[in-house]
């Protein structure tokens, strides 16, 4: 098993822990907005266990259906845990509302704030994990999931003190408006989970900053070559799809301009993880001299 699946599988048994202790925190107490938070955490065991399947399938090598590989299914992952997220919200909404029909008393608050704080830090930590693991080996689920926990580690600490407050001051509908505030949070959380894959699915470009950098080591390590032009890139998980025309002199032999080639390749894989690059060789004739890298 992967580095990535592991920390995936851990991260179930982790949801599993944590949804244990906010629901245990949410029966005692019978808080509206500790509610909100079992719910999110709901969420993240589903999330978890898509992110698994999604980094199973996507460590499949390619094959004669998927020539590029299966790296997207990460993508899909990720949008699952958005759409999640937004149920969970609308969820909370409705609970929201059937509190403020029918207000309970809030029993036994300090143990449930008790329970739910072990939790929230439990989810910190390992969201920190997850994010760091994510970037170094570049992947869309893992990322979603970190990003995921630590919104759910600052809706947890809003809850905490919100629910403390209303304790204290015997105002009983601040309990459902923080449960709320807690799912238009989420709501928003999802949503931007949700724009951050779809642009994956799409094809969207890498970074501004990348793709600057892959220009630039084009035009370093392109020596005897004229320009280099209509660049285009991708990027899919863990890996980044790139390809441009590099136009050389006419009467470069096929060998020099390989040469070329192999020195740009190497240069872009010892920088950009997971590169995979396409040059098409043209002769000088092909030259556009317009809005290109000219070497």
């Amino acid at each position: 098993m992967r580095k990535a699946e592991r920390i995936a599988a851990g991260s179930i048994v982790l949801g599993a822990v944590v949804l244990g202790l906010k629901l245990a925190a949410w029966w005692i107490t019978g808080s509206a907005a500790l509610f909100s938070d079992a719910a999110e955490s709901v969420v993240n065991v589903a999330a978890s266990a898509a992110a698994l399947v999604a980094l199973r399938l996507a460590a499949q090598p390619a094959d004669a259906d998927h020539p590029y590989g299966h790296d997207k299914a990460e993508f899909f992952a990720a949008v699952i845990e958005g759409v999640l997220i937004v149920v969970a919200a609308l969820v909370i909404l409705q609970h929201v509302w059937q509190s403020v029909q029918n207000p309970m008393p809030i029993s036994a608050p300090w143990q449930g704030v008790g329970l739910n704080a072990v939790a929230g830090v439990l989810n910190l930590v390992w969201g920190m994990l997850l994010l760091r693991t994510g970037r170094q080996l570049r992947s869309p689920a893992l990322l979603a999931d970190g990003k995921h926990l630590l919104s759910d580690v600052v809706t947890s600490a809003g809850v905490l003190a919100g629910l403390a407050l209303a304790v204290a001051t015997g105002v009983w509908w601040i309990d459902p408006l923080l449960a709320a505030a807690t799912a238009l949070y989420i709501l928003v959380s999802g949503s931007m989970v949700v724009r951050d894959s779809v642009g994956g699915l799409m094809d969207e470009a890498p970074a501004a900053e990348i793709v600057a950098r892959i220009r630039a080591l084009v035009g370093e390590h392109a020596e005897g070559a004229i320009e280099a032009h209509d660049l285009r890139t991708r990027h899919a998980g863990r890996l980044t799809f790139l390809e441009f025309h590099l136009v050389v002199p006419a009467m470069m032999t096929v060998a020099d301009a390989h040469a070329i080639c192999d020195r740009i390749e190497a240069a872009l894989k010892a920088e950009i993880e997971g590169a995979t690059i396409t040059i098409h060789v043209e002769p000088e004739g092909k030259a556009k001299h317009h809005g290109v890298l000219v070497l």
